[in-house]
């Protein structure tokens, strides 16, 4: 299948500095993109040139088969929702949201009648005539969407819009989000530092740093089989545990010996162990630590250990909320098998 949205070999420099190495993506109709990473990772340059806003050292970007990489913004089929909105404060929030339709010649009968269409379907009937300060945050940023969204783009692009949300807000509008997309049926690509958020929204995420995609897939397999260290201890936690592979196939590491399938004698390696799937244990090969933090976070309790044999390695585990382990008390535990994931040094 042809991609709605495809890169190919993008680069691009500010002056000496290469923000973007060799990038290629491909967006699906109908799908949710997360561009994921940390600030300089080059995610919002990446969303820019999408948009128009700039345009790539080298490179193609193809819309629906069209190659937009030279188009200006008003000439491709995308549209854009900043973090701040960008309301215009003299103009009702019907009026927002029918702008982009005025700017094409729309008449007015038809904009409003497309523009309430769209408030109902972002939630906000009611709101037609009122101004932008009287709405909320998360309603103005509704607003913002319901405006991109009204002028049927193939791809709207969403540059951190929840950025300016408290935790609450936030996380309530990442429901509405997703909602609102599966409605309309749009390819969404948004950019977003924050790893819980791409996991509550993506279908596709894809995982930035220093210019280039580290890891792509869907959140389940890029959070439960990080290609690279960096998706790894990016997307979510890990402990990352030093190792190699030895002659009769296994994982030598300084917690123990651990299966390893593919890989050459001599491989150095690192396992990566998630949090949750550090357990309690009572067997003869248990791991033997002490604990050295603890916090509580609600549903479970997030424990650090030093472990005897290798007290540097620090191992984290999500023990259940009702666990009373403290700080200097000895433990016993294990990896769940299914659940380490080896990577090459």
């Amino acid at each position: 299948m042809t991609a709605l949205l495809a890169v190919e070999r993008l680069c691009h420099r500010f002056g000496a500095a290469k923000v973007l190495n060799n990038v290629a993506l491909g967006v699906e109709a109908g799908s949710y993109t997360v561009l994921l990473g940390p600030s300089g990772s080059g995610k919002t340059t990446l969303l820019s040139i999408l948009g128009g806003f700039l345009q790539p050292s080298s490179g193609l970007v193809t819309i629906r088969g069209v190659d937009c990489t030279a188009l200006p913004p008003a000439r491709r089929p995308t549209a854009t929702v900043f973090q701040d909105y960008a309301l215009f404060p003299h103009m009702s929030v019907g009026s927002n949201v029918g702008f982009g339709l005025r700017m094409k010649g729309i008449g007015r009968s038809v904009r409003v009648k497309q523009a309430r269409d769209m408030l109902a379907v972002v939630g906000l009937a009611e709101a037609f005539d009122k101004k932008p300060h009287e709405l909320s945050g998360g309603q103005r940023q509704r607003v913002a969407l319901a405006r991109a969204l009204v002028v049927e783009p193939a791809v709207l692009l969403l540059d951190e819009p929840l950025g300016a949300l408290d935790l609450k807000l936030r996380r309530q509008m990442q429901d509405e989000l997703k909602s609102i997309q599966r409605k309309v049926g749009t390819a969404f690509v948004h950019v977003t530092h924050d790893q819980e958020e791409a996991m509550a929204l993506a279908d596709h995420v894809v995982v930035m740093n220093h210019g280039r995609i580290e890891d792509q897939g869907p959140p389940e397999r890029v959070y439960g089989r990080p290609a690279t260290r960096f998706t790894a201890t990016f997307m979510g936690e890990s402990t990352l545990i030093p190792g190699h592979v030895s002659g009769e196939g296994r994982v030598e590491t300084p917690l123990g010996h651990f299966p390893a399938t593919g890989l050459a004698a001599g491989t150095p390696v690192r396992l990566a162990i998630r949090p949750e799937h550090v357990r309690l244990s009572s067997t003869p090969d248990a791991i033997a630590a002490v604990v050295t933090d603890v916090v509580y976070q609600g549903s479970f309790k997030r424990v650090t250990l030093a472990p005897a044999a290798a007290p540097e390695i620090a191992v984290v585990a999500r023990l259940p909320a009702e666990s009373n382990f403290r700080p200097g008390q000895p433990i016993l535990v294990e990896f769940v098998p299914a659940g380490i994931v080896i990577l090459k040094d």
